[in-house]
Protein backbone atom coordinates (compact mmCIF):
# COMPACT_ATOMS: atom_id res chain seq x y z
CA UNK A 1 0.00 0.00 0.00
CA UNK A 2 2.81 2.35 0.86
CA UNK A 3 4.46 1.58 -2.44
CA UNK A 4 1.23 2.16 -4.27
CA UNK A 5 0.68 5.40 -2.37
CA UNK A 6 4.12 6.69 -3.37
CA UNK A 7 3.48 5.62 -6.91
CA UNK A 8 0.07 7.22 -6.93
CA UNK A 9 1.49 10.39 -5.46
CA UNK A 10 4.16 10.47 -8.13
CA UNK A 11 1.61 9.88 -10.83
CA UNK A 12 -0.54 12.67 -9.53
CA UNK A 13 2.37 15.09 -9.32
CA UNK A 14 3.82 14.04 -12.66
CA UNK A 15 1.67 16.21 -14.96
CA UNK A 16 2.28 19.27 -12.78
CA UNK A 17 6.01 18.69 -12.86
CA UNK A 18 5.93 18.19 -16.61
CA UNK A 19 3.88 21.37 -17.04
CA UNK A 20 6.32 23.39 -14.93
CA UNK A 21 9.23 21.98 -16.92
CA UNK A 22 7.50 22.80 -20.18
CA UNK A 23 6.82 26.35 -19.00
CA UNK A 24 10.46 26.83 -18.00
CA UNK A 25 11.61 25.34 -21.28
CA UNK A 26 9.22 27.55 -23.24
CA UNK A 27 10.36 30.63 -21.33
CA UNK A 28 14.01 29.80 -21.98
CA UNK A 29 13.27 29.24 -25.66
CA UNK A 30 11.45 32.57 -25.94
CA UNK A 31 14.32 34.38 -24.19
CA UNK A 32 16.85 32.75 -26.50
CA UNK A 33 14.76 33.73 -29.52
CA UNK A 34 14.68 37.35 -28.32
CA UNK A 35 18.46 37.30 -27.86
CA UNK A 36 18.87 36.00 -31.41
CA UNK A 37 16.75 38.82 -32.82
CA UNK A 38 18.65 41.37 -30.71
CA UNK A 39 21.91 39.87 -31.98
CA UNK A 40 20.66 40.15 -35.56
CA UNK A 41 19.77 43.81 -35.08
CA UNK A 42 23.12 44.61 -33.46
CA UNK A 43 25.10 42.85 -36.20
CA UNK A 44 23.17 44.56 -39.00
CA UNK A 45 23.33 48.05 -37.48
CA UNK A 46 27.02 47.80 -36.55
CA UNK A 47 28.06 46.43 -39.95
CA UNK A 48 26.18 49.04 -41.94
CA UNK A 49 26.63 52.03 -39.65
CA UNK A 50 30.43 51.78 -39.45
CA UNK A 51 30.84 51.86 -43.23
CA UNK A 52 28.23 54.57 -43.73
CA UNK A 53 29.63 56.74 -40.93
CA UNK A 54 33.19 56.49 -42.28
CA UNK A 55 31.99 57.37 -45.77
CA UNK A 56 29.98 60.29 -44.42
CA UNK A 57 32.85 61.63 -42.28
CA UNK A 58 35.38 61.29 -45.13
CA UNK A 59 33.20 63.08 -47.69
CA UNK A 60 32.10 66.04 -45.57
CA UNK A 61 33.27 69.44 -46.85
CA UNK A 62 35.90 71.18 -44.79
CA UNK A 63 39.03 69.97 -43.04
CA UNK A 64 39.57 66.22 -43.37
CA UNK A 65 40.74 64.40 -40.27
CA UNK A 66 43.75 62.11 -40.29
CA UNK A 67 42.63 58.49 -40.57
CA UNK A 68 45.69 57.25 -38.68
CA UNK A 69 44.69 59.25 -35.61
CA UNK A 70 41.18 57.76 -35.71
CA UNK A 71 42.68 54.25 -35.78
CA UNK A 72 44.87 55.04 -32.76
CA UNK A 73 41.98 56.58 -30.80
CA UNK A 74 39.78 53.55 -31.46
CA UNK A 75 42.53 51.27 -30.13
CA UNK A 76 43.01 53.40 -27.03
CA UNK A 77 39.29 53.46 -26.23
CA UNK A 78 38.96 49.74 -26.84
CA UNK A 79 41.91 48.96 -24.57
CA UNK A 80 40.62 51.23 -21.79
CA UNK A 81 37.17 49.65 -22.04
CA UNK A 82 38.57 46.13 -21.78
CA UNK A 83 40.72 47.22 -18.82
CA UNK A 84 37.63 48.56 -17.03
CA UNK A 85 35.73 45.33 -17.73
CA UNK A 86 38.58 43.27 -16.30
CA UNK A 87 38.63 45.63 -13.30
CA UNK A 88 34.92 44.96 -12.80
CA UNK A 89 35.53 41.20 -13.05
CA UNK A 90 38.03 41.55 -10.19
CA UNK A 91 35.29 43.30 -8.17
CA UNK A 92 37.17 46.58 -8.11
CA UNK A 93 40.25 45.12 -6.44
CA UNK A 94 43.22 46.98 -7.92
CA UNK A 95 45.78 44.60 -6.40
CA UNK A 96 44.10 41.53 -7.91
CA UNK A 97 43.88 43.27 -11.29
CA UNK A 98 47.55 44.23 -11.25
CA UNK A 99 48.62 40.70 -10.26
CA UNK A 100 46.37 39.22 -12.95
CA UNK A 101 47.74 41.51 -15.69
CA UNK A 102 51.31 40.90 -14.54
CA UNK A 103 50.78 37.15 -14.84
CA UNK A 104 48.82 37.26 -18.10
CA UNK A 105 50.81 39.92 -19.97
CA UNK A 106 54.37 39.82 -18.56
CA UNK A 107 54.92 36.36 -17.06
CA UNK A 108 53.17 34.67 -20.01
CA UNK A 109 54.95 37.01 -22.42
CA UNK A 110 55.14 34.38 -25.15
CA UNK A 111 51.35 34.34 -25.49
CA UNK A 112 51.35 38.13 -25.43
CA UNK A 113 53.95 38.40 -28.18
CA UNK A 114 51.96 35.99 -30.34
CA UNK A 115 49.34 38.71 -30.64
CA UNK A 116 51.79 41.18 -32.18
CA UNK A 117 51.38 39.70 -35.67
CA UNK A 118 47.55 39.78 -35.88
CA UNK A 119 47.55 43.18 -34.19
CA UNK A 120 49.94 44.54 -36.83
CA UNK A 121 47.76 43.14 -39.60
CA UNK A 122 44.54 44.45 -38.05
CA UNK A 123 46.06 47.91 -37.65
CA UNK A 124 47.05 47.86 -41.32
CA UNK A 125 43.58 46.63 -42.23
CA UNK A 126 41.87 49.45 -40.32
CA UNK A 127 43.92 52.04 -42.16
CA UNK A 128 43.24 50.34 -45.49
CA UNK A 129 39.51 50.47 -44.79
CA UNK A 130 39.66 54.25 -44.52
CA UNK A 131 41.48 54.40 -47.86
CA UNK A 132 38.95 52.07 -49.50
CA UNK A 133 35.82 53.76 -48.14
CA UNK A 134 37.20 57.20 -49.02
CA UNK A 135 37.52 56.14 -52.67
CA UNK A 136 34.54 53.81 -53.17
CA UNK A 137 30.79 54.26 -52.67
CA UNK A 138 29.65 52.71 -49.39
CA UNK A 139 27.44 50.15 -51.14
CA UNK A 140 30.25 49.10 -53.50
CA UNK A 141 32.65 48.75 -50.59
CA UNK A 142 30.15 46.72 -48.56
CA UNK A 143 29.66 44.23 -51.39
CA UNK A 144 33.36 44.01 -52.32
CA UNK A 145 34.41 43.63 -48.69
CA UNK A 146 32.64 40.26 -48.56
CA UNK A 147 35.70 38.89 -50.36
CA UNK A 148 37.08 38.42 -46.85
CA UNK A 149 34.83 35.35 -46.64
CA UNK A 150 36.72 33.92 -49.61
CA UNK A 151 40.16 34.79 -48.23
CA UNK A 152 39.33 33.45 -44.76
CA UNK A 153 38.07 30.19 -46.24
CA UNK A 154 41.17 29.76 -48.42
CA UNK A 155 43.57 30.50 -45.57
CA UNK A 156 41.68 28.10 -43.28
CA UNK A 157 42.06 25.34 -45.87
CA UNK A 158 45.78 26.07 -46.34
CA UNK A 159 46.76 26.74 -42.71
CA UNK A 160 44.28 24.70 -40.67
CA UNK A 161 43.60 21.84 -43.10
CA UNK A 162 39.89 22.59 -43.04
CA UNK A 163 37.60 21.00 -45.59
CA UNK A 164 34.77 22.77 -47.38
CA UNK A 165 31.68 21.20 -48.85
CA UNK A 166 30.94 21.37 -52.56
CA UNK A 167 28.17 23.85 -51.84
CA UNK A 168 30.60 26.09 -49.98
CA UNK A 169 33.12 25.99 -52.82
CA UNK A 170 30.31 26.83 -55.24
CA UNK A 171 29.20 29.71 -53.02
CA UNK A 172 32.75 31.10 -53.01
CA UNK A 173 32.79 31.05 -56.82
CA UNK A 174 29.40 32.76 -56.78
CA UNK A 175 30.76 35.33 -54.33
CA UNK A 176 33.76 36.13 -56.52
CA UNK A 177 31.50 36.42 -59.58
CA UNK A 178 29.18 38.83 -57.82
CA UNK A 179 32.04 41.04 -56.63
CA UNK A 180 33.54 41.03 -60.15
CA UNK A 181 30.21 42.18 -61.61
CA UNK A 182 29.95 45.00 -59.06
CA UNK A 183 33.48 46.13 -59.85
CA UNK A 184 32.76 45.97 -63.58
CA UNK A 185 29.75 48.19 -62.98
CA UNK A 186 31.91 50.57 -60.94
CA UNK A 187 34.56 50.77 -63.68
CA UNK A 188 32.01 51.16 -66.46
CA UNK A 189 29.81 53.79 -64.85
CA UNK A 190 30.18 57.06 -66.66
CA UNK A 191 28.89 59.28 -63.89
CA UNK A 192 31.02 62.13 -62.51
CA UNK A 193 33.30 61.32 -59.60
CA UNK A 194 34.82 63.68 -57.04
CA UNK A 195 38.34 64.68 -58.03
CA UNK A 196 39.83 63.42 -54.77
CA UNK A 197 38.46 59.87 -55.20
CA UNK A 198 40.34 57.10 -56.99
CA UNK A 199 38.29 53.91 -57.52
CA UNK A 200 41.41 51.96 -58.49
CA UNK A 201 43.11 52.84 -55.20
CA UNK A 202 39.90 51.98 -53.35
CA UNK A 203 39.68 48.55 -54.98
CA UNK A 204 43.34 47.81 -54.24
CA UNK A 205 42.86 48.86 -50.62
CA UNK A 206 39.77 46.70 -50.09
CA UNK A 207 41.42 43.64 -51.68
CA UNK A 208 44.50 44.11 -49.49
CA UNK A 209 42.22 44.54 -46.48
CA UNK A 210 40.37 41.31 -47.27
CA UNK A 211 43.63 39.39 -47.68
CA UNK A 212 45.00 40.72 -44.40
CA UNK A 213 41.73 40.04 -42.60
CA UNK A 214 41.56 36.45 -43.82
CA UNK A 215 45.16 35.69 -42.88
CA UNK A 216 45.00 37.43 -39.50
CA UNK A 217 41.78 35.68 -38.48
CA UNK A 218 43.09 32.21 -39.28
CA UNK A 219 46.51 32.96 -37.77
CA UNK A 220 44.78 34.26 -34.64
CA UNK A 221 42.88 31.00 -34.26
CA UNK A 222 45.93 28.87 -34.99
CA UNK A 223 48.26 30.41 -32.40
CA UNK A 224 45.69 30.83 -29.63
CA UNK A 225 43.87 27.52 -29.93
CA UNK A 226 43.71 25.99 -26.46
CA UNK A 227 44.60 29.22 -24.67
CA UNK A 228 42.51 30.08 -21.63
CA UNK A 229 42.48 33.90 -21.78
CA UNK A 230 39.19 35.74 -21.81
CA UNK A 231 37.97 37.77 -24.77
CA UNK A 232 38.52 41.01 -22.77
CA UNK A 233 42.12 40.09 -21.95
CA UNK A 234 42.88 39.26 -25.57
CA UNK A 235 41.29 42.48 -26.80
CA UNK A 236 43.26 44.43 -24.20
CA UNK A 237 46.48 42.86 -25.46
CA UNK A 238 45.47 43.56 -29.06
CA UNK A 239 44.65 47.12 -28.06
CA UNK A 240 48.10 47.62 -26.49
CA UNK A 241 49.88 46.41 -29.60
CA UNK A 242 47.40 48.19 -31.86
CA UNK A 243 47.97 51.53 -30.13
CA UNK A 244 51.76 51.21 -30.35
CA UNK A 245 51.73 50.06 -33.97
CA UNK A 246 49.12 52.66 -34.89
CA UNK A 247 51.35 55.40 -33.52
CA UNK A 248 54.23 54.07 -35.61
CA UNK A 249 52.03 54.10 -38.70
CA UNK A 250 50.84 57.61 -37.86
CA UNK A 251 54.42 58.86 -37.56
CA UNK A 252 55.46 57.17 -40.80
CA UNK A 253 52.48 58.21 -42.95
CA UNK A 254 51.29 61.54 -41.54
CA UNK A 255 53.69 62.44 -38.75
CA UNK A 256 54.72 65.84 -40.13
CA UNK A 257 51.15 66.92 -40.88
CA UNK A 258 49.86 65.75 -37.49
CA UNK A 259 52.70 67.54 -35.69
CA UNK A 260 51.90 70.74 -37.58
CA UNK A 261 48.08 70.69 -37.43
CA UNK A 262 47.40 68.68 -34.28
CA UNK A 263 46.29 65.15 -33.42
CA UNK A 264 42.59 66.05 -33.40
CA UNK A 265 42.66 68.22 -36.50
CA UNK A 266 39.40 67.97 -38.43
CA UNK A 267 37.57 66.10 -35.67
CA UNK A 268 33.82 66.71 -35.69
CA UNK A 269 30.95 64.92 -33.92
CA UNK A 270 30.70 62.68 -37.00
CA UNK A 271 34.36 61.69 -36.67
CA UNK A 272 33.95 60.93 -32.98
CA UNK A 273 30.97 58.79 -33.93
CA UNK A 274 33.20 56.77 -36.27
CA UNK A 275 35.85 56.34 -33.55
CA UNK A 276 33.29 55.24 -30.95
CA UNK A 277 31.67 52.86 -33.43
CA UNK A 278 35.02 51.25 -34.20
CA UNK A 279 36.01 50.99 -30.55
CA UNK A 280 32.76 49.84 -28.96
CA UNK A 281 30.86 48.37 -31.91
CA UNK A 282 33.26 45.48 -32.31
CA UNK A 283 33.26 44.75 -28.58
CA UNK A 284 29.47 44.76 -28.60
CA UNK A 285 29.49 42.30 -31.50
CA UNK A 286 31.89 40.12 -29.49
CA UNK A 287 29.24 39.93 -26.77
CA UNK A 288 26.17 39.20 -28.90
CA UNK A 289 27.73 37.07 -31.64
CA UNK A 290 27.61 33.94 -29.44
CA UNK A 291 23.82 34.06 -29.65
CA UNK A 292 23.86 34.08 -33.46
CA UNK A 293 24.27 30.92 -35.49
CA UNK A 294 25.89 30.89 -38.92
CA UNK A 295 22.60 31.35 -40.76
CA UNK A 296 21.79 34.40 -38.67
CA UNK A 297 25.25 35.85 -39.31
CA UNK A 298 24.83 35.34 -43.04
CA UNK A 299 21.39 36.90 -42.90
CA UNK A 300 22.84 39.88 -40.99
CA UNK A 301 25.48 40.38 -43.68
CA UNK A 302 22.82 40.29 -46.39
CA UNK A 303 20.66 42.82 -44.57
CA UNK A 304 23.72 45.04 -44.04
CA UNK A 305 24.37 45.11 -47.78
CA UNK A 306 20.75 46.04 -48.47
CA UNK A 307 20.74 48.67 -45.72
CA UNK A 308 24.02 50.19 -46.91
CA UNK A 309 22.73 50.35 -50.48
CA UNK A 310 19.44 52.01 -49.52
CA UNK A 311 21.21 54.47 -47.22
CA UNK A 312 23.78 55.28 -49.92
CA UNK A 313 21.01 56.13 -52.35
CA UNK A 314 19.45 58.59 -49.89
CA UNK A 315 22.61 60.00 -48.29
CA UNK A 316 25.16 60.01 -51.10
CA UNK A 317 23.07 59.97 -54.27
CA UNK A 318 24.22 56.45 -55.18
CA UNK A 319 22.74 55.21 -58.47
CA UNK A 320 21.45 51.64 -58.35
CA UNK A 321 21.59 50.06 -61.80
CA UNK A 322 20.71 46.48 -62.88
CA UNK A 323 24.35 45.37 -63.06
CA UNK A 324 25.04 46.37 -59.46
CA UNK A 325 21.78 44.77 -58.32
CA UNK A 326 22.77 41.51 -60.07
CA UNK A 327 26.24 41.46 -58.50
CA UNK A 328 24.94 42.35 -55.03
CA UNK A 329 22.25 39.68 -55.33
CA UNK A 330 24.86 37.04 -56.18
CA UNK A 331 26.96 38.09 -53.20
CA UNK A 332 23.96 37.98 -50.84
CA UNK A 333 23.04 34.51 -52.12
CA UNK A 334 26.64 33.31 -51.79
CA UNK A 335 26.89 34.55 -48.20
CA UNK A 336 23.68 32.71 -47.29
CA UNK A 337 24.74 29.47 -48.99
CA UNK A 338 28.19 29.54 -47.37
CA UNK A 339 26.67 30.09 -43.92
CA UNK A 340 24.42 27.01 -44.14
CA UNK A 341 25.49 24.41 -41.56
CA UNK A 342 26.56 21.03 -42.89
CA UNK A 343 23.53 19.39 -41.36
CA UNK A 344 21.27 21.49 -43.54
CA UNK A 345 23.43 20.75 -46.57
CA UNK A 346 23.20 17.01 -45.90
CA UNK A 347 19.44 17.30 -45.48
CA UNK A 348 19.19 19.04 -48.84
CA UNK A 349 21.44 16.42 -50.38
CA UNK A 350 19.40 13.53 -48.95
CA UNK A 351 16.17 15.14 -50.19
CA UNK A 352 17.68 15.48 -53.65
CA UNK A 353 18.89 11.90 -53.50
CA UNK A 354 15.44 10.56 -52.67
CA UNK A 355 14.00 12.48 -55.60
CA UNK A 356 16.65 11.97 -58.26
CA UNK A 357 18.87 9.09 -57.20
CA UNK A 358 21.92 8.64 -55.02
CA UNK A 359 24.03 11.70 -54.19
CA UNK A 360 27.35 11.32 -52.39
CA UNK A 361 28.09 14.26 -50.08
CA UNK A 362 30.21 13.34 -47.13
CA UNK A 363 32.88 15.05 -45.06
CA UNK A 364 36.12 13.04 -45.01
CA UNK A 365 36.63 11.28 -41.66
CA UNK A 366 38.87 13.05 -39.19
CA UNK A 367 38.45 16.45 -40.86
CA UNK A 368 37.57 19.44 -38.64
CA UNK A 369 34.40 21.41 -39.40
CA UNK A 370 34.55 24.33 -41.82
CA UNK A 371 35.46 27.77 -40.56
CA UNK A 372 32.72 29.84 -38.95
CA UNK A 373 32.46 33.41 -40.03
CA UNK A 374 30.93 36.42 -38.43
CA UNK A 375 28.55 38.60 -40.34
CA UNK A 376 31.55 40.61 -41.53
CA UNK A 377 33.38 37.55 -42.71
CA UNK A 378 35.72 37.35 -39.78
CA UNK A 379 36.73 33.99 -38.39
CA UNK A 380 34.99 33.25 -35.09
CA UNK A 381 37.06 31.45 -32.49
CA UNK A 382 35.84 30.66 -29.01
CA UNK A 383 36.53 32.17 -26.61
CA UNK A 384 38.38 34.62 -28.83
CA UNK A 385 36.97 36.87 -31.48
CA UNK A 386 39.50 38.24 -33.95
CA UNK A 387 39.11 41.92 -34.37
CA UNK A 388 37.32 42.82 -31.49
CA UNK A 389 36.40 40.64 -33.07
CA UNK A 390 36.83 40.51 -34.90
CA UNK A 391 36.71 45.02 -35.48
CA UNK A 392 36.70 44.31 -33.86
CA UNK A 393 39.04 46.22 -35.49
CA UNK A 394 38.15 47.53 -38.68
CA UNK A 395 35.23 46.52 -39.72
Amino acid sequence: MAAVGVGGSSAAAGPGAVSAGMLESGSATAAHRRLKYISLAVLVVQNASLILSIRYARTLPGDRFFATTAVVMAEVLKGVTCLLLLFAQKRGNVKHLVLFLHEAVLVQYVDTLKLAVPSLIYTLQNNLQYVAISNLPAATFQVTYQLKILTTALFSVLMLNRSLSRLQWASLVLLFTGVAIVQAQQAGSGGPRPLDQNPGAGLAAVVASCLSSGFAGVYFEKILKGSSGSVWLRNLQLGLFGTALGLVGLWWAEGTAVAHQGFFFGYTPAVWGVVLNQAFGGLLVAVVVKYADNILKGFATSLSIVLSTVASIRLFGFHLDPLFALGAGLVIGAVYLYSLPRGAVKAIASTSASASGPCIHQQPPGQPPPPQLSSRGDLITEPFLPKLLTKVKGS
